[in-house]
């Protein structure tokens, strides 16, 4: 799936992080919609209710980024994508750190997804450096390259894999962009408008900054979720990203 990303809606490059229960969930679903087109479920949200979740946002007109983060033994992790995209996921994630053979399994499993339950094959990403990771983290795992070169070593081997693109902060996307190219998709958490709380993370840039560093989706949950009005804060993230230049 190739996308040129400058001609997309500037809605459509916003994902909205649900890291909340059912309940808010649904009813920021009802709050964004109209406005928002995709919603993230991570971890939380879907260990506690499981496909049903994605299936009710699904229904309520959202695509779905099913941020699990596979990283297992690639034929556990054929398994996880195949159900993962026979539930209705558009995105998934995996680590790259598990290799290029659990990848391969990670993005097959999602194809034979689609071939045998007519869904759509999902947008298939690897996770590369954690955004709440500095340089100081990295090495406590005894991984000595500087954080952009580690970065770059796992895109490539995403790249190599046959991955729709990455998962990385928006200080690396500029670099990225350059080393998988325009149609790679080069999605960032870490997104924080002017004056928000920084929260956990660590590498961050403003909305506007990682759009013209050459992200394609930003990742943005808290700024508009805990905002006083969802809504407002969503459109304002637009309007931001609508403004924002790109030379990519």
């Amino acid at each position: 799936m190739l996308e040129h990303f400058d001609r997309l809606d500037p809605a459509e490059r916003i994902i909205v992080a649900l890291d909340c229960d059912r309940a808010r969930a649904l009813d920021l679903a009802d709050t964004l919609s109209g406005h928002a087109r995709w919603l993230k479920i991570g971890m939380t949200l879907f260990y506690a209710l499981g496909p049903s979740i994605v299936n009710e946002l699904k229904s309520a007109g959202f695509k779905i980024f099913l941020d699990l983060k596979f990283h297992d033994i690639p034929h556990q992790v054929h398994g996880a994508a195949r159900s993962a995209a026979q539930a209705g996921a558009d995105m998934l994630t995996m680590h790259a750190v598990g290799g290029t053979k659990m990848m391969e399994e990670a993005i097959r499993g999602a194809e034979e997804a689609a071939g045998d339950f007519g869904c759509e094959t999902p947008v298939m990403l690897a996770i590369t450096v954690l955004t709440s990771m500095d340089q100081k983290a990295l090495e406590a795992t005894n991984v000595v390259l500087p954080v952009a070169d580690q970065v770059r070593s796992l895109a490539k081997l995403a790249q190599n894999a046959g991955a729709s693109g990455v998962v990385a902060s928006p200080q690396e996307a500029k670099m990225l962009r350059e080393l998988l190219g325009p149609d790679a998709y080069i999605v960032t958490p870490g997104v924080r408008p002017a004056g928000s709380a920084v929260g956990d993370q660590s590498r961050i840039a403003t909305p506007a900054q990682a759009i013209s560093n050459g992200a394609s989706h930003l990742v943005i949950g808290r700024p508009i979720t805990q905002a006083d009005d969802p809504c407002r804060a969503f459109l304002s993230i637009v309007d931001e990203v609508a403004g924002a230049s790109t030379d990519w």
